[in-house]
């Protein structure tokens, strides 16, 4: 009977991890590893308080009488400088191993998971190949011709082969994108902050909801993750025969664009779209909060030029901008925004701290992008991975969960008092 321990246990992909563990009755133990509160409640669960900035040493008298046969990591620090990045997390990562080398834990080890991203591909750093595959070089300085900054995915995945190849353990990463879930009191995440933006403009004067990012990324293509399909993707990868020492796209099967998604969001909310969106005459309202930003990196599909027949094509070579009429971030402190969602926060009992942490920066480069991000899920579905969720099906759910939690006002309330 399996065995298992969450790093980041309330974070949205860890806490989703721990759900499906728990519905699973053949996991006859689940240890949660986190600095806050315990989460989810069950017989089979205990929850240490694990600090993972902490020495090796400090985590393995943390540790003591921990152990299972399979690791789900979840927890990650984020951090502006990508140098430090790839230290703090290279850190956090290892020195947990080396913890549970020192328990005698590791003996005990079969897989240890490894939650990344889309980042691995260079996704934040401008337009990929694609679609994106698991094959894809790793976009390390020097890899053609360039300088790339570091990448923590990339050290994580270092660390987990030699320890691994030490330990005589398996290892798997997982690359969702742009997660969409829900764990109390964590906020990271996309639909939270599209959700706001939604019940926002709604009770802005007009009701109008303009999509704040440009009209390219409006029309592009990209996939989505849910956490509750990440969980399940991560459970089947534990025990896949053939699926160690692997990594793996992880995304919800369809492809999606917020052409698609935008008038559903529309609909949902009780708001209109303005039938000349990108006009200027449009955002004119909101010059002040437009941004034009140009990235400090190649696009990464730059190494793939020459292989591509298209080494003379100036995208290869400039510099990506992200471009918004709108910038969330900037609009999300405007007066009458936040006297908006003041009004909404008094009508509905809403939660500050949603509002105070909502991940507007992300909306920000999401939305501001020119490219888009679509991954291949081939690999996985030959070791016979078929799970399968709709994009927008998956907003929906999380918007209902939102609601309950008191994230964003009760839809159909909404609705009627800002008609």
């Amino acid at each position: 009977m399996p065995t298992a321990i969450v790093t980041g246990a309330t974070g949205i992909t860890g806490n989703a991890i721990v759900r499906h563990l728990v519905q699973d009755p053949t996991y006859t133990k689940i240890y949660t590893l986190s600095r806050s509160q315990p989460g989810i409640q069950d017989a089979r669960v205990e929850h240490a308080c694990l600090d993972l900035q902490n020495s090796a040493e400090e985590m393995a008298d943390s540790l003591a009488g921990v152990s299972a046969d399979y690791i789900y990591f979840c927890a990650y620090l984020a951090r502006d400088d990508e140098d430090e990045g790839a230290r703090v997390n290279g850190a956090l990562l290892s020195n947990f191993i080396q913890a549970l080398e020192m328990t005698g834990a590791a003996k005990r080890i079969k897989r240890l998971i490894l939650t990344c991203g889309f980042k691995y591909y260079g996704v934040h750093l401008g337009l990929p190949k694609q679609p994106l595959v698991e094959s894809d070089p790793a976009l390390e300085d020097g890899l053609g011709g360039y300088k790339w900054p570091s990448n923590f995915y990339y050290t994580q995945k270092k660390i987990l082969e030699d320890a691994a190849a030490k330990g005589k353990w398996e290892w798997i990463c997982t690359l969702p994108n742009d997660v969409i879930g829900y764990a109390k009191h964590n906020f990271m995440n996309e639909a939270t902050a599209l959700g706001l933006y939604c019940a926002v403009s709604k009770a802005l004067p007009g009701s109008q909801l303009i999509y704040p990012g440009n009209k390219l990324n409006y029309l592009l293509f990209n996939c989505w993750t849910s956490a509750e399909l990440h969980a399940k993707f991560c459970m089947w990868a534990a025990t896949a025969p053939g699926a160690g020492n692997n990594v793996f796209n992880v995304a919800n099967g369809d492809t999606e664009s917020f052409q698609n998604l935008w008038p559903r969001l529309a609909e949902r909310f009780g708001c209109t779209i303005p039938k000349n969106m990108f006009n200027p005459n449009t955002t004119k309202h909101f010059a002040a909060e437009a941004t034009d930003t140009q990235l400090k990196f190649n696009n990464p599909i730059s190494v793939h030029a020459v292989s591509m027949g298209i080494s003379d094509d100036p995208t290869t070579t400039r510099s990506p901008v992200l471009q918004l009429p709108i910038d969330p971030q900037k609009w999300a402190q405007r007066d009458d925004v936040i006297q908006a969602w003041n009004k909404l926060k008094s009508s509905y009992n809403l939660d500050q701290a949603a509002w105070d942490k909502a991940t507007w920066g992300f909306l920000t480069f999401v939305l501001g992008r020119e490219w888009g991000c679509v991954a291949s899920m081939s690999k996985a579905r030959k070791l016979g991975w078929t799970g399968y969720e709709d994009t927008w099906e998956t907003f929906e759910r999380t918007f209902d969960v939102l609601e309950k939690e008191g994230i964003i006002p009760p839809i159909e309330q909404l609705r009627n008092d800002f008609q």
